[in-house]
């Protein structure tokens, strides 16, 4: 679908057991690349791995662990000799007001949408400076451009959190020659999107706020990132680039 060459390229994606995740990883692969794949649901990451066109491990670790992370980039390396790419799109999106958000659920949306960026691209790093070369993708969200959504604060503070470690990063790698990037994607079908897609007047919303006048689907993400891990983006790095039909135009 994309005509990106990736291969010798060894790819990591967190969260890869469903939605844009899956879809990236496919990418990955379709365009070369061994891919790694992460999820902490056993049974999802190896049905992903199983089904890639291309050499894929699965690799069952909570991100949001930092010794366990450390654990996976060296097992990664020990496989196959090299860590060339990650995509730190693990996350999750509990809803409850603020009065009503319980601690468990403030520290799930940290930790899982932003700590584990941290300690994946910390881990990775270390590797990737040794090479002299890597492209790391944050997966955050128009969420984090000051675009509300209701009852959603930490999500929205995770993904704010991430645009603004990217930048950091991409500052202090790139004496490395590594590239750190943010994708923000606004509202996209996946299984995490499917409830709210079968409210009428949600989908009327959102619809009026997107000039494309239509939703996402995964693999209108796939293509920034696969252009973010290529040679084509080699003088690209600190930008958080809204995938999101047009609804936020900064």
């Amino acid at each position: 679908m994309f005509n990106v060459n990736l291969r010798n390229q060894v790819a990591l994606v967190t969260g890869a057991g469903r939605g844009i995740g899956k879809a990236i990883a496919q990418g990955l692969s379709d365009c070369g690349a061994v891919v790694a794949v992460n999820d902490i649901d056993p049974a999802s990451a190896t049905l992903t791995a199983g089904t890639l066109t291309g050499e894929a491990n699965a690799y069952v670790t909570d991100v949001a662990d930092s010794a366990a992370v450390d654990r996976m980039i060296e097992k990664i390396v020990a496989d196959f000799g090299r860590l060339d790419i990650v995509v730190n799109n693990a996350g999750v999106e509990p809803k409850a007001s603020i009065l009503e958000m319980t601690d468990a659920d403030w520290h799930s949306a940290i930790n899982i949408n932003l700590s584990a960026a941290f300690y994946t691209s910390r881990a990775a790093g270390k590797v990737m400076r040794a090479a002299g070369s890597g492209s790391i993708i944050n997966i955050a969200s128009i969420a984090g451009h000051n675009i509300p959504i209701a009852l959603r604060s930490g999500y929205v503070a995770s993904k704010a959190g991430m645009i603004g470690f990217t930048r950091e990063c991409a500052r202090e790698f790139a004496a490395y020659g590594i590239r750190v990037n943010a994708v923000c994607p606004g509202v996209i079908e996946t299984e995490m999107t499917a409830h709210l897609r079968q409210n009428v007047a949600q989908m009327q919303k959102w619809l009026e706020d997107i000039p494309q006048k239509r939703l996402g689907i995964p693999e209108d993400v796939v293509g920034l990132v696969l252009f973010l891990c290529s040679d084509a983006s080699r003088y690209l790095t600190g930008q958080a680039i809204n995938v999101d039909g047009g609804k936020v135009m900064l």
